[in-house]
């Protein structure tokens, strides 16, 4: 069972270098059982989908990339993951083609710069742009006929510093645009994003400064009165060293002796630099046990969902990606 039934938007946001991208994709994938058809997008000009699915770099087009888990005990198909890549020019072309019928005066505006002026004058109306694309794959309506209809949308938002400027677009153009139809626009997005099917799920390492921000970031959105999600812990270390054995490790009180001889008897050399080196390896890894734990008690703290995601050896591939939406839908994020 999910925790979040109602929510069709997951935007999923988080400190530089926590690993958003990744649990984004990885949610998509765990969304994408029993049937269901989910969209993952992404707005920040990386390409990162496209990397992490090792697939050609996704155009402004929404793209099938991969299906979801399989769910034991069920005859039906898993759903599917489509991806876009949503850049604000060709957002601002779609949109006055849409909206204003301007298929080839759109395409000569573009021409001429008009949209890389608008979008760099106004960087408010970049985030309308691209928050509208979004709003519009969620709520999919009579001018877009024959798009694909999705049961779950996730957003690879911009970094928690970002998120309440980016997703509090009427705040925004207050300032820019009080009528016209940017300005209505933007106050219907907010009725969706403000609701309770749009969760923003905040991604972060076991460190102060990421934990730390991560509070800062459900403050803000609460101030805006944004919907709060998850917390989604990422890169935890293994657990496989028990309390005695972590506390003699950062105590530094290890038996150099017992360790060479449990080498020589696994048939290793137990040469006195490779005992020194797991020794240091250990007392590292104990050190960071003991800060995790800590902060691991902040997060407990924030009073919202927990999700942990182990830090893979391997690096995160597509096979590892689909092992941490196995991690999340058996958590009940997904």
């Amino acid at each position: 069972m999910t925790d979040w039934p109602r929510v069709q938007l997951h935007v999923v946001t988080g400190k530089g270098g926590t690993g958003k991208s990744t649990v984004a994709a990885a949610l998509a994938l765990a969304l994408a059982t029993s049937g269901r058809n989910v969209l993952l997008c992404e707005v920040e000009g990386r390409q990162g989908i496209a990397r992490m699915f090792d697939v050609d770099p996704l155009p402004y087009a929404e793209r099938r990339i991969a299906t979801g888990l399989p769910v034991p005990g069920e005859s039906g198909p898993p759903g599917v993951v489509h991806a876009l890549h949503i850049d604000p020019e060709a957002a601002l072309l779609e949109y006055l083609s849409m909206y204003y019928k301007l298929g080839r005066a759109g395409r000569a505006l573009d021409k001429f710069g008009v949209v890389e002026f608008a979008t760099t004058i106004a960087p408010g109306v970049r985030d309308v742009l691209l928050t509208g694309k979004v709003f519009e794959a969620v709520q999919r309506n009579s001018r877009n006929k024959g798009a694909q209809q999705y049961d779950a949308v996730v957003l690879d938002a911009p970094p928690t510093g970002r998120i309440v400027q980016f997703l509090n677009v009427s705040d925004e153009l207050a300032g820019l645009a009080k009528v016209g139809p940017i300005k209505n626009q933007s106050d219907t997005m907010m009725t969706l994003f403000r609701s309770p099917r749009t969760a923003v799920h905040l991604v972060t390492v076991l460190e102060e400064m990421p934990v730390q921000e991560t509070a800062d970031g459900i403050t803000e959105l609460e101030a805006a009165r944004l919907p709060v999600g998850g917390i989604v812990v990422n890169l935890v270390r293994p657990r496989d060293l028990d309390e005695e054995d972590l506390a003699a490790a950062r105590a530094d009180s290890l038996d150099p002796g017992r360790l060479a001889d449990e080498l020589t008897a696994a048939g290793l050399g137990a040469e006195e630099d490779l005992v020194e080196g797991l020794l240091a390896e250990a007392r590292d890894h104990a050190e960071r046990r003991a800060l995790e734990d800590s902060q691991r008690e902040v997060v407990a703290g924030l009073d919202r969902p927990t999700y942990e995601l182990p830090r893979l050896p391997g690096g995160v591939d597509l096979g590892g990606l689909y092992e941490l939406a196995g991690e999340l839908r058996a958590q009940g994020l997904a």
